[in-house]
């Protein structure tokens, strides 16, 4: 069905180049600029943007303008030329609604003309055809097709030719260019250029997937495929159409398959049986399984099986290995995915100041992936986008743009289970949501290493923006101002449930009677017996609906020849998120959470507080202005000197979305609980999802008052040449974070502590925007000019980052009973919400993304180039020899902090977040087969919560060493063929994403998963 609707697309895409000679180019980060002489513009100037390996070209107007519209962001050489003046080269960043550059050259004198007229020799580095400079009107030249690249051979031979003193040697009339030139439009004809390309990988040479257990895996056949074509050049329709629109139009498929070995612990037949009298602990010590009706140990550890979960056991495979304690089941796991991607673009110039530029996408993509436990979910996305674009140049000064974007996005998620089977239904559960759509089992978390059993939720949902944007530019003297204003308006629509067939989560805490650490959580489970239970379903469409505004000013100033100024200001505002019928609900609060109501959006007064909220339920925060400062300054007239710096403010208006869709899933409006397990609250498997009298219908509240967090930012740069072709970088970058994202558990307390407020309100996570962070950096960059074919550069980043931010230093949404990401492995959970809710600064420690240490080397060599390498080797030797360029990064760091977590115990129904205490030995010093050591840490003393401190364990280092060669093939004068050979990991050296570092998990120590071995891949692209 997908495939046909893409079609359908493409049809149309197609229909709208023919009946509108309007879309174009998209219109992403464009950068243009104006070069001038004196107080004139410079018509037919050459500008060349070198970038990523990449080679653009444009040629200014008549009024000395240029324009890049499809660079991407980033850093950026620009090369400026023109015939009797002096060149200009400088290195620029590339951003969205960047100021215009202005560009002034120097006329030469008739000496200076005669000694720096020399043959311009090619760079080898392959050239990318873009659509970016102006179109000339009929009175300007007519621009030619761009040349491709002559090997270094054919290129010093023509610039070696007989020359007359004070001439120039044309490349054009160049016998070896002539052959090699690539477009070529020197009889006048219209330009079309085709391109065919094809990358292929298959698992035969590929390693095999690292296997964590140490038991040998086979090898799935799994492969790689991706082939496109790509078409561009004028659009005519004879008799219809005469001087049509320069298009673009662009088809990729992809095909891909891969398997990555994947561990488990599943239940043993001993266990499938009752019988426990093997069992041990994380610590290897035997465990004692109590009965929670008597309190008395079980006889010889053997229980009875409780019916719900005998049906829930039956969903798990039996072990496919023995011997050992922390896995006993290793399967590959299957991933195939499969992409169709169409891109149209066209561009038309209208009269002398006018362009209209536009694209059209689509894309259709179809995944599936498998679980441990075999069950294979699907999911399907279709998404399109346009943009056009009016360009308007008033006067030589001053150039406008108005743009209109649209863009639709529709994914639908379909686990394994919908309408196939009601598991919990036929099991006894009782509670949940068991509509076909939801069909399947709860999720089950176990605290000591257990797989969970866990599929996906059923989803579609469709998102859609419709956005318009204004740009101005205007230069006069040594200003170049800009200015524009954007406008979005976005609808997010929901047809989906937060956790429509609940989850239970086990500990052990139900048979391990008046200790501490006996029981197990698979006896739990046996026995029916869960230790909390989340639930969440109903008002499962949802409208989400937000306008997105910002307006911004900008004046880029070259004072002096040496100094140049960036000065400018920008406002954003990101409303908060309404819902099209007034389904969302908040808490109304009473100061100190001494008692809580919901409040809805379709009613917004507090029932406590008598509050008035707006429609959100959250208030705006229209004070997003940020201002920016840039500075360029060149301290010693005619050195290579150069000195950078600047200072910004960021704000994060894209806050709400997660924010609004957790309002729009709770009671009244849905059935929602999070209940811990209690004399008050008994939990069973049969009745886990009924309302709880201590606990509140409720799950999730925000501050009313929640504020935008934004940041700091601030930055100084040297950058200056060396001996040797070098030139050397340091940067020093600063950031300081404000009004940060931070959750906690209000009215909760550690484990054995006395309730001060036994009536107070629990089971709901609540929501400010208190949280700070901050970060510094430094970097050295030493990079080696190509010569001679040779070209590296070596990046040394030394940073430190450090917040009590949920979001930022807890990677996003909170933890709860019910967190399960899919993964079979139980891992780490992200310490997301604050342990202790009266000490939220008690949070503070290393940012999840600290990177102490970060190395990345890159080395090019060109083969052929130079006396030394070859250039003079000719015949068969020399053409097979030549132009092959290899190329090799490699990157090392140290690992990313990680939080230990005590997953056994459960506050207010919630687990995962509680940390244990430390107890003085050192945390790496582990026992043979660990890289942890489990002795470092131990459980809380009662009534007090764990002094371990949030993110202090240290994860695995990495490193990677990837390598491709590259050659393009000229098999006729108009027909290349580039070929690519890329190998990842190339060392085939093992190393690991984190350590599982659950303390009463008995993988506590180990890696949670090893990442990419070598991989191989060949790729072709034929163009003419």
């Amino acid at each position: 069905m997908i495939s046909r609707d893409l079609m359908k697309l493409v049809r149309l895409g197609l229909c709208m180049l023919v009946l509108m000679a309007a879309l174009s180019t998209a219109i992403a980060s464009e950068y243009h600029g104006v070069v001038i002489s004196g107080d004139l513009p410079v018509p037919g100037a050459t500008v060349t943007v070198m970038q990523g390996g990449k080679k653009f070209v444009a040629v200014t107007d008549l009024q000395g303008f240029y324009s890049f519209p499809t660079l991407v962001d980033g850093p950026a050489t620009v090369n400026v030329e023109m015939t009797g003046y002096a060149q200009v080269k400088r290195e620029i960043a590339v951003a969205p609604n960047a100021a215009t550059d202005k560009w002034e050259l120097q006329l030469l004198s008739l000496e200076q003309m005669r000694t720096t007229l020399k043959p311009v020799l090619s760079t080898g580095i392959a050239e990318t055809p873009i659509q970016s400079e102006p179109k000339k009107t009929g009175e300007a030249p007519r621009q030619k097709g761009e040349t491709a690249p002559a090997s270094d051979e054919v290129a010093q031979r023509a610039a070696e030719g007989l020359l007359i003193n004070g001439s120039v040697n044309n490349a054009a009339t160049s016998q070896f260019t002539l052959a090699q030139r690539f477009g070529n439009t020197a009889s006048g004809r219209a330009l079309y250029n085709f391109s065919l390309n094809v990358r292929l990988n298959n698992s035969t040479f590929d390693a095999k997937s690292y296997s964590l257990t140490g038991i040998d895996t086979p090898k799935p056949d799994t492969s790689q495929i991706t082939g496109g074509f790509a078409l561009q050049g004028p659009l005519k329709i004879p008799g219809l159409l005469r001087n049509g629109p320069n298009i673009f139009v662009g088809y990729q498929r992809t095909r891909d398959s891969t398997a990555v070995t994947t561990p488990g612990l599943v239940p043993d037949i001993a266990e499938r049986n009752g019988d426990f009298s093997q069992a041990v602990n994380a610590q290897g010590q035997p465990v004692v399984i109590y009965d929670p009706a008597t309190g008395q140990p079980f006889p010889g550890n053997k229980i009875p099986i409780n019916p719900q979960a005998q049906a829930l056991l039956n969903l798990y495979p039996l072990p496919n290995f023995s011997g050992s304690t922390q896995y006993n089941y290793q399967i590959p796991l299957i991933t195939d995915a499969h992409k169709d991607a169409f891109i149209s673009t066209a561009s038309k110039t209208i009269g002398r100041k006018d362009q209209i530029t536009g694209t059209f996408a689509a894309t259709s993509t179809r995944n599936s992936s498998t679980t441990l436990l075999g069950f294979v979910d699907t999911t399907d996305g279709l998404g399109m986008s346009s943009k056009i674009n009016w360009a308007h140049t008033l006067n030589a000064r001053l150039r406008i743009n108005l743009g209109y974007q649209f863009s639709r996005q529709s994914t639908r998620l379909t686990p394994y289970w919908e309408n196939r089977e009601n598991i919990s239904g036929n099991a006894g559960i009782t509670g949940n949501d068991q509509t076909p759509t939801y069909w399947g089992p709860p999720t089950l978390n176990f605290s000591r290493g257990l797989t969970s059993l866990t599929d996906g939720q059923s989803s579609f949902i469709r998102n859609a923006t419709n956005g318009v944007s204004y740009i101005m530019r205007w230069n006069h003297a040594a200003h170049n101002v800009s200015g524009g204003f954007d406008f979005r308006r976005q609808q997010f629509n929901y047809l989906s449930q937060a956790n429509p067939r609940g989850t239970f989560n086990f500990t052990g805490a139900a048979t391990a009677g008046n200790t501490t650490r006996g029981g197990s959580d698979v006896a739990d489970f046996l026995l029916g017996i869960p230790d909390a239970s989340n639930i969440g379903f109903g008002n499962a469409d949802k409208y989400l609906r937000q306008s997105v505004y910002d307006a911004y000013l900008v004046d880029d100033w070259r004072v002096t020849p040496q100094l140049t100024l960036n000065v400018g200001a920008r406002w954003e505002y990101g409303a908060p998120i309404t819902e099209l019928k007034g389904r969302l609900v908040n808490l109304d609060v009473v100061s100190g959470f001494s008692a809580i109501a919901p409040v809805l959006a379709s009613d917004p007064v507090g029932t406590l507080t008598r509050q008035r909220y707006p429609t959100s339920l959250m208030r705006p925060d229209r004070n997003g202005i940020e201002p920016r400062i840039g500075m360029s300054w060149r301290p010693i007239p005619g050195s290579s000197m150069v000195v950078n710096a600047g200072y910004g403010v960021n704000y994060d208006t894209s806050v709400y979305q997660g924010i609004a869709i957790q309002m729009a899933q709770q009671a009244p409006l849905a059935k929602s609980l999070t209940v811990q397990n209690s004399a008050a609250c008994p939990l069973t498997l049969a009745n886990g999802f009924e309302p709880c009298s201590t606990t509140t219908a409720q799950t999730f509240g925000v501050d009313p008052n929640f504020r935008v967090g934004y940041v700091h930012t601030w930055d100084l740069k040297v950058q200056r040449d060396l001996p040797g072709s070098l030139q050397m970088v340091v940067t020093y970058l600063g950031i300081k974070g404000t009004r940060g994202v931070q959750e906690f558990l209000p009215n909760t307390n550690p484990l054995g502590a006395v309730n001060p407020c036994p009536s107070c309100p629990t089971g709901f996570e609540y929501m400010v925007s208190n949280g700070n962070s901050t970060r510094e950096s430094g970097q050295i960059q030493l990079r080696r000019r190509l010569h001679s074919g040779f070209t590296a550069s070596l990046l040394y980043t030394f940073s430190k980052s450090i917040d009590d931010d949920s979001a930022l230093g807890g990677q996003g949404a909170v933890s709860d009973s019910s967190s399960s990401s899919g993964t079979e492995t139980q891992s780490q959970t992200p310490a997301t919400i604050a342990q202790d809710w009266r000490n939220l600064s008690g949070e503070r420690g290393l940012s999840n993304f600290d990177q102490r240490h970060l190395l990345n080397v890159q080395v090019q060599y060109t083969t052929g180039m130079g006396m030394a390498g070859g250039s003079l080797m000719s015949g068969w030797r020399g053409r097979l020899y030549k132009e092959w360029t290899i190329q090799t990064q490699i990157i090392a760091g140290s690992g990313l902090p990680q939080t230990p977590i005590d997953s056994s115990v459960v506050v207010s129904g919630y687990s995962a977040f509680v940390r244990p205490s430390v107890t003085g030995e050192s945390l790496y010093a582990a026992p043979p087969g660990l890289f942890l050591n489990p002795g470092a840490y131990k459980a809380p003393p009662l009534g007090q919560w764990g002094n371990a401190r949030r993110n202090s364990i240290t994860g695995p280092s990495q490193f990677s060493l990837d390598a491709s060669m590259v050659r393009t093939f000229r098999l006729k004068p108009k027909v290349n063929l580039d070929l690519q050979i890329a190998a990842t990991n190339v060392l085939n050296h093992v190393t690991y994403s984190t350590w599982q570092s659950s303390i009463t998990s008995t993988q506590f120590g180990l890696p949670a998963a090893a990442n990419s071995m070598r991989s191989l891949q060949t790729s072709l692209r034929l163009r003419f």
